[in-house]
């Protein structure tokens, strides 16, 4: 079909078209209650938007990534949990842990570190590391975890305490209700990140000041020290701040300083900013004085950079993990699957993260998921090479799987994929280029934005090439869409309802070709 436009394809004429969250489901959608069974409970047993292969967590609620950490061959992920969260009874976070050898499938491990164990009340954000050198004298090899808390019940006395680990990470104890770094007076001061300084033999916390990631030294983890720090204005209050090095494939190696940032007031993404530079123990300087971002989407918060390693333990220097919260604090609370599986908790797929030098000899990140995510796959369609002038709907059925396509032409305005479409064609998320952007567009199904302004993520794209790589990642409340290397990558969480499982590519303008095109299905 020739002379389709953008307006048209995103304007959707079915129900729920331009709703923040799901409205009533259509009669097809609606489960009947068996003899003696409440609609309720038909609900909760036949619905469930609960993600096929991401991370979620088992109920309750989960907020922010903690850094994984490498611990008898396998991953220790960490995440705050906030067990009372649907009974509204003590509010607050603690640690609960999962165990992965192949960030893919997880086991849940329960609490690590409790909430309300001190007068210091629950715990927050911060980092842990394992402690070789046994520097803070809790034996080597103990688990060490720098957190915050805010002493008094409140949010504007924040502090850094420690909690200590004999047991390989499992359980923590805290080291008494003192702060190993107080709080200088500022409101803001928090989520502390700490790395080893091999080089200068002591260890380093970048830690959230408002708009400064402070810098701090210790040799002993007990007591820090202020070194320097890093000052940033115009895109909101940092947290969740990062700092790693990566080399690159040329070998240039960089230092990369990273933070959870909120960036809609300056026209920029509230995900994960970063600078390249250099780092001398004390100061980092930038290459550049505005950030790059790790993900354009709406939804991609707190998240944390983590080393990889090999079966064996070894790091590798030319890569690292990553990961985030499909969340945004705009809207925190609006979920289906509070009602339908009781919790409130998604993170994306764990992205493996590389160094990449551009065409003007600057350094920028590139993404890409995890390579175990091709260990469960357990359906593969090969579509091989589709010719499409207008839409084209295809077969496939489905909420949860990944799509990959690279699209040709030789002219055309815009091309992508519609995922999550309805029956009638009338609701649908539309992920693909226009003009001189890539976009992912979440407006023509339930989500959790009621403002209107949080619906399409845009990222640059140069038209010229004449081909664009898609690697669509679908599941039951989220997409993530990967352009060609993963320069640029788009999160948002989306709540269609769950008949609308149809797919269609579409071009804009001109023909093209969806070359290549594989659907693949997992089972975690």
């Amino acid at each position: 079909m020739r002379g389709l436009t953008r307006r048209a394809l995103i304007a959707g004429a079915g129900s729920g078209a331009t709703v923040a969250v799901l409205p009533a489901a259509p009669a097809a959608a609606r489960a009947k209650p068996d003899a003696g069974e409440t609609k309720h409970q038909s609900a909760r047993a036949c619905v469930s938007y609960r993600a096929g292969y991401h991370f979620t967590v088992p109920d309750q609620w989960k907020n922010d990534p903690q850094r994984p950490v490498w611990i008898d061959g396998e991953y220790h992920y960490y995440y705050l949990y906030n067990a009372d969260y649907l009974t509204g009874g003590e509010v607050g976070t603690a640690w609960r842990l999962a165990t992965s050898t192949d960030l893919v499938s997880f086991a849940d491990r329960g609490i690590a570190v409790p909430k309300d164990t001190t007068v210091n009340g629950d715990v927050w954000s911060g980092s842990a590391v394992v402690d070789t050198g046994n520097t803070a004298g809790f034996g080597a090899g103990a688990v060490i975890a720098v957190v915050t808390m805010s002493p008094g019940g409140g949010t504007d006395h924040q502090e850094q305490f420690l909690y200590y680990s004999t047991d390989g990470g499992r359980t923590f104890t805290h080291h008494g209700t003192d702060p190993v770094l107080p709080n200088p007076g500022v409101a803001d001061f928090r989520d502390p990140k700490v790395i080893r300084d091999e080089d200068r033999d002591r260890w380093v916390m970048a830690l959230a000041e408002r708009n400064k990631i402070g810098f701090y030294h210790s040799a002993d983890l007990r007591s820090w020290s202020y070194a320097g720090g890093f000052v940033k204005d115009g895109i909101g209050v940092l947290e969740c701040p990062d700092l790693f090095r990566l080399t690159a494939d040329d070998g240039t190696g960089k230092w990369v300083l990273g933070a959870s940032a909120d960036g809609t007031g300056s026209g920029l993404p509230p995900t994960y900013a970063y600078w390249t530079g250099s780092f001398d123990g004390s100061a980092f300087t930038a290459d550049a004085a505005d950030p790059q971002w790790l993900d354009h989407g709406w939804d991609w918060y707190g998240a944390v950079t983590f080393e990889k390693r090999d079966a064996a333990g070894a790091v590798d220097p030319g890569a690292r993990y990553a990961l985030g919260w499909l969340n945004n604090w705009a809207y925190a609370q609006t979920t289906p699957t509070i009602d339908a599986d009781g919790f409130n908790g998604t993170d994306s797929v764990v992205r493996e993260v590389t160094l990449e030098k551009d065409t003007s000899g600057g350094y920028y990140l590139a993404s890409q998921p995890v390579a175990a995510l091709d260990s469960y796959v357990s359906r593969t369609l090969d579509l091989g090479d589709l010719p499409v002038d207008g839409i084209r709907t295809l077969d496939h059925r489905g909420v949860s799987y990944e799509l990959t396509t690279e699209i040709t032409w030789s002219r055309l305005t815009g091309a992508g994929v519609q995922v999550r479409r309805s029956p009638d064609g009338g609701r649908h998320i539309d992920a693909g280029v226009y003009g001189d952007y890539a976009f992912l567009n979440r407006r023509g199904t339930g989500n959790p934005d009621t403002s209107g302004n949080r619906q399409e993520s845009r990222t640059p794209f140069d038209p010229s090439a004449g081909r664009v790589r898609l690697r669509i990642l679908v599941d039951r409340t989220s997409v993530e869409m990967f352009v060609d290397d993963g320069r640029y990558v788009h999160s948002s969480e989306v709540f269609p309802y769950l008949v609308d499982d149809r797919l269609a590519l579409f071009t804009i303008d001109g023909p093209a070709v969806f070359g290549n095109t594989v659907i693949r299905e997992f089972a975690v």
